[in-house]
C-alpha cells in the first residue's frame, strides 16, 4: 500500500510528544512490513527552530515537509499554519491509497479531508486525546468543530480511539460504533532488549545510590497535574529525607510556574529539573527511579506509562489515565487526582520492595504482550485494508446504480 500520514511535526521534534513518537514507530514498522509510508508535516523543530530540510528519508520513511508560519502559535495555540501544503496535497493525493491523519483539531487534516473527498481517497483519524474540549481555547476549538471537525470525523472511514475513554468520547460527538477501532499506544521493545544498569542517572545527578526516586517524565503543561506531584511530593519529603523528586521533559509553556510553585514549597533542594532526555539518558531515568509517576489531570494512553514499564519500573497513575484500568495493582497503582491520596500511596509503594518488584515484572510482561508496535501495527493495517475494501464495496455499489 502507498500509506500517507498526517501531522503537524514529525521528527526530531521529539518535545511534541506522544502523537509524534506514536506516528514514528508506526510509519517504522509499516516500512519494514513492506508499504510505502510518506509523511506530510511541518517544519517545526522546537519553540524557537524549524528544520531547514524540507524533504528527506527517515528509517525509509519519506518525509515532506511545509513551512510553519508561525512558531508562536505553533508552541502557544497548538496552532500550525502550512498553507503551501495546500498546493502539494491537491497534485498528488490521489495517488495514496490510504491516509492516516494524527491530532484532530490541525489545519492540516482540514487541508486533506477536502482532497481526501475530491478524490475518493478513504481516510482514517486517531485524535490521540485531543478530543475533549478543556484546558483553554475552548471557543476556538469549538469554532474548529463546527468548521471543520465534525465534517472530518462524519467523512472518515474509521477512526481510532487508544482506550475505551477515548471511544466513548467519539461516540459523544456522534461517530458510529462500528466505525470506531480500540488500538493502544505502543513501543518499540528493540530499545528496551540491552538495558543499562541501575545507578548511571544518579551518579549524573549527584545522587546516593540509598536516596530514592520519584520520577516524572513528559511536557512540562498545565494539563500533567506537576502542581499536584509537587505538593504530594513535599508532604512526603517531610518524613522522609532521602527521598527526591525529578522533573524531565521540555517546557510546554509551564515551566515558569512550576518552578515558583518549587521555590515558595522550599522544596528546590530536592527537586532536578533536568530538561528534556533522549534515547540512553531517558532510560537511564527510568532505570534509576523507585517509582515513575503521571499525576494528570486529563491522559488518554501515556507513552511514557509503557516506557516506564518496560524498564521493570512501577507505576502511580490518576484515574484520569485512559489506561488506569490496566495499570491498577498489575504494574502499579491508580490514585484519585487528590494531594492527600498521592502523597498516601507513594509512602506506601516506596516503602514495600515486594509490591515494587511485583509491579516491575508485571510492567515487562504487559508490555511484551500487548504493547509493542510489532503487535500493535497488524491491527493498523488491518484497519487500512478495511478502508481499501469499504471503497471497493462503494465503488461496485456506484457501478451498480449507473448500470440500472
Amino acid at each position: 500500500m502507498k500509506i500517507l500520514q498526517v501531522i503537524p511535526y514529525f521528527v526530531p521534534a521529539w518535545d511534541r510528544g506522544g502523537p509524534l513518537n506514536a506516528a514514528y514507530h508506526m510509519s517504522k514498522e509499516l516500512v519494514k512490513s513492506g508499504h510505502e509510508v510518506n509523511v506530510y508535516t511541518t517544519n517545526v523543530l522546537n519553540r524557537n527552530s524549524k528544520i531547514k530540510e524540507m524533504s528527506s528519508i527517515i528509517d525509509g520513511i519519506k518525509v515532506k515537509r511545509f513551512t510553519n508560519l508561525s512558531n508562536f502559535l505553533a508552541y502557544n495555540q497548538n496552532i500550525f499554519l502550512s498553507p503551501g501544503m495546500i498546493f502539494e496535497v491537491k497534485k498528488s493525493l490521489k495517488y495514496f491509497d490510504v491516509i492516516h491523519m494524527h491530532e484532530y483539531r490541525t489545519m492540516q487534516n482540514a487541508i486533506v479531508r477536502h482532497y481526501a473527498l475530491k478524490y475518493d481517497i478513504p481516510y482514517v483519524l486517531q485524535a490521540h486525546g485531543s478530543l475533549p474540549i478543556i484546558m483553554g481555547k475552548t471557543e476556538l476549538k469549538k469554532l474548529y468543530d463546527n468548521i471543520w471537525g465534525q465534517k472530518i470525523l462524519k467523512d472518515a472511514a474509521y477512526v481510532i480511539a487508544v482506550t475505551n475513554v477515548e471511544a466513548e468520547q467519539f461516540k459523544m460527538l456522534g461517530v458510529k460504533e462500528n466505525k470506531i477501532k480500540i488500538i493502544p499506544n505502543g513501543i518499540d521493545l528493540s530499545e528496551y532488549v540491552n538495558l543499562p544498569p541501575k545507578g548511571n542517572f544518579k551518579r549524573k545527578h549527584g545522587l546516593t545510590e540509598n536516596q530514592e526516586v520519584i520520577l516524572y517524565l513528559g511536557r512540562i503543561h498545565k494539563i500533567k497535574g506537576l502542581d499536584l506531584l509537587v505538593r504530594a511530593f513535599n508532604n512526603i519529603k517531610k518524613s522522609d529525607k532521602q527521598v527526591k523528586l525529578v522533573i524531565t521533559g521540555p517546557d510546554n509553556g509551564y515551566l515558569t510556574e512550576l518552578m515558583s510553585t518549587i521555590r515558595d514549597l522550599g522544596i528546590e533542594d530536592n527537586v532536578i529539573v533536568t530538561g528534556p532526555l533522549y534515547g540512553k539518558d531517558k532510560i537511564e531515568a527510568y532505570m534509576d527511579a523507585d517509582v515513575y509517576v503521571l499525576p494528570s489531570i486529563y491522559e488518554t494512553c501515556p507513552i511514557s506509562v509503557i516506557e516506564a514499564c518496560a524498564c521493570g519500573t512501577p507505576v502511580i497513575v490518576t484515574d484520569r489515565c485512559g489506561i488506569a484500568n490496566i495499570i491498577d495493582n498489575q504494574a502499579g497503582l491508580v490514585v484519585p487526582y487528590d494531594e492527600t491520596s498521592l502523597s498516601k500511596t507513594l509512602v506506601t509503594l516506596l516503602h514495600d520492595d515486594n509490591k515494587k518488584r511485583k509491579f516491575g515484572e508485571n510492567g515487562i510482561l504487559l508490555v511484551r504482550d500487548k504493547l509493542n508496535w510489532d503487535k500493535i501495527n497488524k491491527q493498523i493495517e488491518a484497519i487500512y485494508v478495511s478502508c481499501l475494501n469499504l471503497k471497493h464495496v462503494q465503488l461496485g455499489n456506484i457501478d451498480e446504480n449507473q448500470s440500472t
